[in-house]
């Protein structure tokens, strides 16, 4: 009886530590991301809960950060070692931190979450330099123009697919109180997406030249700051001061006629018309010439930032389980239409195209994607990968540039040599 006791002691014990709940206590890992509105942090919490609740010896916890405080907050940190264990991260962001030296690299991790769900080779690439890749991929996005049928009709216009009759049409939409187009002049992420965009569609889009050394002050990018300017002639003039929310806004209220954005999906149904076959989208309207016209895209990832092994397989644990297809498409539709998919089976996900938001909208996000094959980033062109650019875009030098012609009134030809010298400062 004596044995018979000691041996359901020793069971107990064996189903204690199988299922985390012994004497030691749950891992516990921390989540970084900047996806501040609240139904997304609630989407987030709600796959955070699942997690947690299938898996008693982990706690999965959110704090949300904002985009315009991470760059220095992170690497503050680090530097404090109370760094998370998770961050999301953009491509050009990830090099100010592995050069900290705290990334983990996620090769073997990446390559089997591609086995199970086959990764889309431009989705890896960005992450993938210096012999490691050093962020695991989540999430796409790309900017369109974004419009209301009706307002194109009553004016008379036609959706712009040039640069000639994009101008043209802003016109036209100005007026009363409408302006015809809204675009950001803020030193800040989104007026550098939307910068980019206008490079793009210049033909400016490599900001390097194959050796390393930068090619920012050219025609083409002249080209497209001058042009940004002649648009921003029509945008409403708190534009200095925009982030991504104000223009929507902007276009929710009837205020704008066009926005660039990565989508307005959400805002529009909730707080404007809802009206599916009203809501337009198109590429960005291009230069007349320009053979390879497109929109900044770019993969959104998350990094590791824990030495601690039981720290990094949690870590790893829970990423594969946002990558099952089932909350995969659950992930991405925290916003509709604004997270794209980056592995084929999470592109034919139901539960990515059975939300009832993408079921409304399914045309546009449909164009979204396809906008998104046509994508780039800077620093990331070519097929190159330049980590330099994370001091560039960390001191939003696009947007700084910007600022010098559509606010302080500089000939775009000067302000660009200027942004080339602040730009090889910063990577001195």
């Amino acid at each position: 009886m004596k044995v018979f006791n000691i041996l359901c002691v020793f069971t107990f014990c064996l189903i204690l530590a199988s299922t985390g709940i012994a004497g030691s206590e749950p891992v516990t890992i921390t989540l970084w991301h900047m996806e501040q509105p609240p139904h997304r942090v609630a989407r987030i919490q709600e796959l955070i809960d699942e997690f947690n609740a299938a898996n008693p010896g982990i706690i999965v916890k959110q704090e949300p950060q904002s985009w315009g405080e991470v760059y220095a907050k992170a690497p503050a940190a680090i530097a404090a070692g109370n760094a998370p264990e998770l961050l999301f991260a953009i491509p050009d962001f990830t090099p100010i931190l592995k050069d900290l030296g705290k990334i983990q690299p996620m090769d073997d991790f990446v390559a089997e979450m591609d086995k199970l769900h086959n990764y889309y080779d431009a989705a890896i690439a960005p992450y993938n330099y210096d012999g490691a890749v050093w962020a695991v991929p989540l999430y796409n996005m790309a900017q369109s123009l974004w419009y209301r049928k009706s307002v194109f009709e009553k004016a008379e216009v036609m959706p712009p697919t040039t640069w000639d009759e994009w101008l043209d049409a802003v016109k036209k939409l100005t007026a009363d109180n409408q302006y015809g187009i809204g675009l950001p002049a803020n030193r800040q992420l989104y007026t550098d997406q939307t910068v980019y965009d206008f490079m793009i569609n210049a033909g400016a889009d490599e900001i390097y030249n194959p050796d390393g050394t930068l090619r920012f002050d050219n025609p083409q990018t002249v080209a497209a700051y001058d042009f940004y300017k002649q648009l921003y002639q029509y945008s409403p003039p708190d534009s200095p001061n925009w982030t991504w929310g104000e223009a929507e806004a902007c276009f929710g209220n009837h205020s704008c006629a066009m926005i660039l954005q990565f989508t307005v999906i959400t805002t529009y149904d909730t707080q404007a018309e809802g009206d599916a076959a009203d809501l337009g989208v198109i590429a960005i309207p291009y230069k007349e010439g320009v053979e390879n016209p497109g929109t900044i895209s770019y993969v959104n990832g998350v990094m590791v930032l824990t030495e601690d092994p039981a720290k990094q397989d949690a870590a790893k644990k829970f990423l594969a389980f946002i990558l099952e297809p089932e909350n995969y498409g659950r992930f991405l539709n925290m916003e509709p239409g604004l997270f794209l998919p980056v592995t084929e089976d999470g592109s034919q996900a139901r539960s990515f195209w059975e939300d009832p938001l993408v079921v409304k909208y399914k045309a546009q996000v449909e164009t979204m994607i396809e906008n998104s094959t046509k994508g780039r980033l800077f620093g990331f062109t070519g097929g190159n990968t330049f980590p330099s650019i994370a001091a560039i875009s960390g001191q939003n030098l696009l947007a700084q540039t910007l600022q010098l012609v559509v606010i302080e009134g500089q000939p775009a030809e000067e302000a660009i040599a200027t942004g080339q010298k602040l730009m090889e400062e910063a990577i001195e």
